[in-house]
């Protein structure tokens, strides 16, 4: 036999020719599987994918192409200035800038909103029996933390306008609005009911 031609070479060519005669008497333990290609064969080249071509973008570009973010929710008081106007407007705008003093409060502050439901029906109904026109209701603004429960912030504010649009009360008032920053501003409203 002769003599590798190197240390760490490969087989020399009797070598090879003994392992080709081994490897044919072999039996494969998977036969399902592909033989592997001759190591002279070269694998097939991948297929060339093209990648997709990446605009270029300006900085002003940039800004442009970012999708807006969706609008904050409106407050009680944006919903209420959307509405349409069901009175004279001349003592609207008197009563939104403050100008007309309202006849009687109800302050719910501290109520949880079972309890402030009632009393504003009670408040509201009996103001219109006594032919009052503007009422003031106080709800507060509402805190941010409320302890370990998540609750929204304000929910007397928000849930009184829609008590006074709901029956009973939808059959005396006229207009709901947010009072003047004198009278409580975003934590109150002016009710202007019915007439008698």
């Amino acid at each position: 036999m002769a003599r590798r031609q190197s240390r760490w070479g490969g087989l020399t060519p009797e070598d090879r020719d003994l392992w080709a005669r081994v490897a044919r008497t072999a039996v494969p333990m998977h036969p399902e599987r592909p033989k592997p290609a001759e190591p002279d064969a070269r694998p097939a080249p991948k297929p060339v994918v093209p990648r997709p071509r990446i605009p270029e973008f300006s900085i002003g570009q940039a800004a442009a192409a970012r999708p807006a973010a969706p609008p904050a929710p409106a407050s009680p008081a944006q919903r209420l200035a959307q509405q349409a106007l069901r009175m004279d407007h001349k003592i609207h705008r008197r009563m939104s800038q403050g100008k007309l003093p309202p006849e009687a409060r109800l302050d719910l502050h501290g109520m949880t909103l079972a309890a402030a439901h009632p009393e504003l029906i009670g408040f509201v109904l009996s103001c219109h029996a006594r032919g009052h026109r503007l009422v003031l209701v106080i709800t507060g603004k509402g805190k941010g933390d409320h302890g370990p429960l998540p609750t929204r912030p304000g929910a007397l504010r928000h849930q009184v306008p829609h008590w006074l649009h709901m029956p009973p009360l939808s059959a005396v008032v006229q207009q709901v609005t947010a009072a003047h920053y004198r009278h409580g501003g975003e934590g109150a409203y002016y009710v202007y009911l019915r007439r008698t």
